[in-house]
């Protein structure tokens, strides 16, 4: 019973620490915590994959082993790897744009959820009925950076 405790609690212990790290503000603890998730999750499909043994190619034998290995456990272990690699790729060019751009590698709070976290009880019924809801502070004709083209106000 003990032998098959321990590697869950392994497993266990990876998938705490990376759901700790994900929730971070900084992207690369947050990376980080994305890799742990998915080493665990790998650990738990070989786990739950069965016992080893023969290979899966026919005329294979290893010593002593009467049954034949699961092949879809490798598969998809492969195949989760593979992903893996390339969201780690996403979100370290994700970092590296963020840091180019603010010099800073912490997530702060969107300006737009503090606005709306902040809205009236009148704004909030305008928004849910449809009806425009101006803001007058921010909204200007002059080009700024959100605007898509900020030269090019003159052909629109």
């Amino acid at each position: 019973m003990t032998a098959f405790l321990v590697p869950l609690l392994l497993i266990g212990g990876l998938v705490s620490a990376g759901v700790y790290l994900l929730l971070e503000r900084n992207l690369t603890r947050m990376l980080l915590g994305l890799l742990l998730i998915g080493n665990a999750v790998n650990l738990l499909i070989l786990f739950v994959g069965g016992p080893s043994g023969n290979p899966p190619v026919r005329g294979r034998v290893s010593a002593g082993q009467t049954a034949t290995a699961d092949p879809l456990v490798q598969a998809m272990i492969l195949t989760a790897i593979v992903i893996s690699m390339g969201i780690a790729a996403f979100v370290l060019a994700l970092i590296y744009r963020t840091y180019r751009l603010t010099t800073e590698e912490d997530v702060e709070n969107d300006p737009e959820s503090e606005r709306v976290a902040h809205m009236t009880a009148e704004e909030a019924a305008a928004v849910d009925e449809g009806r425009p809801v101006p803001d007058l502070s921010r909204d200007t004709d002059e080009p700024d950076a959100l605007d898509a083209l900020p030269g090019l106000e003159g052909s629109r």
